[in-house]
């Protein structure tokens, strides 16, 4: 597949193609491409957050992305705390790993038909995962207690959207199944964008990309402890969002992003387990683009 240097031409690749697509489906192929790089990160106030935990952490991120045939894959691995300091819930002992692994399979391209329609361009049945992580220990409806890391699978529909100034942006609606709890428990929307805002003469830009993931139509979980006090342990919505401005050459990037929670993971904040869930967090990346 042909590689891409930087994230901007990914994106207006993925565009053309999926114009060239929407009015040719007699070879799948001709638009595929791919991408890959590494963020050096540090996050401050990441959530969710207990009292052992100090205001930041290190962690290493691999990115990638591309498109293959019906097939368009977005995901990222995170190692947490490369420095190996006492990073409270990412110290010693603490889960080393997070995934995310997003496929989306084009029902453009299985039917061989052009589904676009007015600012939608194209159709997909989404796929997402997310794995690892370590944070998260928790109660099901049932009452049953669970302990580990974040895993859950979403499936649904998705669709590439022409927004007024962002340009194409991805937007997908699943059915919500947590792993843990082994329970379909509501929905989540999710979108993603890149949009360069600034150009520069040497072919450097800054973007402004971000994503939101939000939770919704959740079963609320609550726990009564030995005082007859009770309290909420998950809620029936909530996400985060994060909004970034990076600066882009061909194999570098430097970035700045600012995101904000709501009861992230549908933690209740100061709920059950005492944990921070709603606020802000602020993160630093430095990025090598293969």
């Amino acid at each position: 597949m042909k590689n891409v240097k930087t994230l901007a031409v990914a994106a207006t690749l993925a565009t053309m193609s999926a114009s060239a697509v929407a009015a040719d489906r007699t070879n799948l192929r001709e638009g595929d491409y791919s991408w890959m790089q590494f963020n050096a990160m540090y996050a401050v106030n990441e959530l969710p957050r207990d009292g052992s935990t100090d205001n930041g952490h290190d962690y290493l991120e691999m990115e990638f992305g591309g498109r293959a045939g019906i097939v368009d894959l977005y995901g990222y691995v995170d190692v947490f705390n490369i420095t190996n300091q006492n990073y409270g819930d990412k110290g010693a002992g603490a889960s080393k790993m997070f995934m995310k692994f997003n496929p989306r399979f084009s029902l453009d391209a299985m039917t061989g038909k052009d589904l676009s329609f007015g600012p939608v361009q194209e159709l997909y049945i989404s796929t997402l995962f997310n794995w690892g992580g370590g944070a998260i220990s928790g109660v099901d409806k049932n009452g049953n207690e669970y302990a580990g890391d974040v895993n859950n699978a979403s499936v649904g529909i998705g669709a590439d959207v022409m927004v007024p100034w962002l340009g194409k942006t991805g937007m997908n609606l699943y059915g919500f199944y947590d792993i843990n709890a082994k329970d379909w428990n509501g929905y989540q929307f999710s979108m993603n964008w890149f949009k360069p805002v600034v150009n520069f003469d040497n072919g450097t830009f800054i973007s402004f990309q971000g994503y939101l993931d939000y939770q919704f139509g959740a079963d609320e979980v609550t726990a009564t402890d030995d005082n007859d006090i009770t309290t909420t342990t998950f809620t029936s919505n909530g996400g985060a969002a994060y909004f970034g401005l990076h600066w882009h050459s061909d194999n570098y990037a430097l970035g700045y992003g600012l995101k904000a929670y709501q009861d992230v993971y549908l933690l209740k904040d100061e709920g059950t387990f005492g944990l921070e869930t709603t606020g802000f967090a602020h993160y630093f990346t430095a990025t090598y683009k293969f």
